[in-house]
């Protein structure tokens, strides 16, 4: 109904365009064949004159021979002549523009163009408005009166709500997310890789981590990230990397005491329409800005697997710090990530730096055949960087420099600064086969390095290479019991020193038998704020190691989010 409005809407139009222009350039002109005027007195009828001494209705302003482009009115007379047809002139082709009107001359011209803007409705406005349309709308909103008020309100309350956010908010540029978690942890049975058994304490702790995202253009993001927890790693009492949890502190690290601190800080921008540039000033990971093919999984800790070794394959570990990473997408389907994270990049000592210290190097090829599948084949080298999950062997440096107790022959190095050098080699896959079942998992390889002979009253470990493997296969359950939850499980072989050069297999030989790491969770979606995860994890033969008790651990980790 609404488009035959224009056509109604032009009536007045037309009439303000006849009225606007001077009586030049509207009457039907009266004339003569002598071309004298002839005046119509009121006992005569304009009718009857005109139908005497008026020429036929001309088509075309160019058929008036008195009237040039130049004139003043000949838009006005072209606009009546050719688009509403109801001006005429002198029989000898003239229009004669500056002669005096009668006003008899004036209701006749007004007339023929009324009659034919009438006549021009009529053919094309058939289908317009009547006026029982007019009727039906006064009905509907007359029935809808309190339905448009009650919306006619609610906008203006969302506009003065609106109006006092803006005039309140924390920041135009800056927005604040918050993560905190908290979980009782319990470790029902095992020993340590001693040999040892745990004592059966539960402890009780959190992480909270408070975001500021910033964008300055809306399409780049500075984030600020200020963390602090107080949960000691499991691996302080386990005495060894395998089995840590994701969300406590570092391999064999306790004593933290909620301290806060600038955790994450990194700046990502757009660079063209497929290159994403991610600088990371402090506690960059790979995550950051690569692909861990590990849906459901990843969370970090707040989400996901419970476990480290569950979160992602190990070998994305060694990135870390700060740097620069890189993300191009050439299309759907292919993806490359290059990323390059030291340790210790604020620190002009020797042996530190951006380029002198530890460092993670990392470049990924993600592919996506098909929508429901992802793969991802990735390389990493990196200097004085371990897996921080495994066995003690397969952590070398770290176990060395910070273990409170070494196993086996591990001992007698305890305390050595050990240099390393690693390239490590991963393939992941994800493959959904329904919107409810996801299976997927990864294999990864490194080759570790020592760099320099260490020798003690012990012993000496010597130069040499370690080859380690780790792998898993996943299973999730997305949406199970409930939109939103998910249900996870993970089995898989933590990394384990498969073999050795001669002289480091004399050394400290290589892991003897297979743990392998067992982890089922189910992450219930309480509300859109909270999260519950119980979960356990099983190790079997604590670092590779059969004449260790099975370690079973136990949490219970609840998420909010705001």
């Amino acid at each position: 109904m609404l488009k035959r409005l224009p056509y109604l809407l032009s009536i007045p139009a037309v009439c303000s365009t006849i009225l606007s222009v001077t009586p030049i350039a509207l009457a039907v002109e009266i004339s003569t064949t002598s071309e004298d005027k002839v005046v119509a007195t009121p006992e005569q009828t304009v009718e009857n004159l005109t139908q005497e001494n008026v020429m036929a209705q001309v088509t075309s302003v160019s058929q008036l021979s008195d009237v040039q482009p130049t004139d003043w009115a000949f838009q006005a007379l072209q606009s009546l002549v050719e688009r509403y047809g109801c001006i005429a002139g002198y029989p000898n082709s003239t229009y004669r523009g500056n002669r005096a009107l009668t006003r008899y001359e004036f209701a006749a011209g007004l007339n023929a163009c009324l009659d034919r803007v009438n006549e021009l409705l009529a053919t094309a406005t058939a289908d317009l408005v009547t006026k029982q349309d007019l009727a039906q709308l006064q009905k509907l909103q007359e029935e809808f009166a309190a339905e448009l008020a009650t919306l006619r309100g609610r906008v203006d309350a969302v506009e003065a709500r609106t109006a006092e956010l803006e005039a309140n908010q924390f920041s135009t540029t800056t927005k604040l997310n918050g993560i905190v978690v908290i979980a009782p942890i319990s470790i029902f049975a095992g020993s340590n890789a001693n040999g040892e058994r745990i004592d059966r304490v539960t402890s009780f702790g959190n992480r909270i981590r408070l975001d500021l995202d910033t964008s300055f253009t809306g399409q780049d993001l500075l984030r600020t990230r200020l963390q602090a927890t107080n949960l000691d790693a499991l691996s302080a009492s386990t005495l060894t990397p395998e089995g840590d949890l994701r969300f406590t502190n570092d391999t064999f690290s306790s004593g933290s005491n909620n301290d806060v601190e600038i955790d994450a800080l990194l700046y990502s921008f757009p660079l063209g329409d497929k290159t994403t540039v991610i600088l990371e000033a402090n506690a960059g990971a790979a995550d950051d800005f690569t692909n861990t093919v590990n849906p459901f999984f990843d969370g970090d800790g707040d989400f996901g697997a419970l476990s480290s070794f569950g979160t992602r394959n190990p070998i994305y570990y060694p990135v870390d710090g700060a740097g620069i990473g890189i993300r191009h997408q050439f299309n759907d389907k292919l993806e490359l990530t290059l990323g390059y994270l030291a340790s210790s990049p604020n620190d002009p000592s020797s042996g530190s730096g951006l380029f002198n210290g530890p460092y993670g190097a990392i470049g990924q090829l993600t592919v996506q055949p098909v929508e429901s599948l992802t793969l991802g084949f990735t390389y990493v080298n990196s200097y004085n960087a371990d897996l921080t999950t495994g066995s003690n062997r397969a952590n070398l440096r770290t176990v060395l420099a910070d273990s409170p107790s070494l196993p086996g022959s591990l001992s007698q190095f305890a305390g050595s600064d050990l240099p390393i050098s690693s390239n490590s080699y991963g393939f992941q896959a994800s493959f959904q086969l329904s919107p409810k079942f996801v299976i997927g998992g990864w294999v990864g390889y490194t080759n570790t390095r020592t760099l320099s002979e260490v020798t003690t009253e012990a012993g000496t470990l010597p130069r040499g290479e370690l080859d380690i493997w780790n792998y898993a296969v996943t299973l999730a359950f997305p949406d199970l019991g409930k939109k939103g939850s998910v249900g996870g499980i993970i089995v898989g072989m933590e990394p384990k020193v498969t073999g050795a050069s001669s002289g480091l297999r004399n050394a400290i030989g290589t892991d003897p038998d297979t743990s392998l790491h067992i982890e089922g969770f189910y992450q219930y979606k309480l509300t859109d704020n909270i999260t519950i995860t119980p979960g356990v994890v099983w190790l079997t033969a604590p670092d590779h190691n059969n004449n260790n008790d099975d370690i079973v651990i136990g949490t219970i980790r609840t998420t909010f989010t705001f």
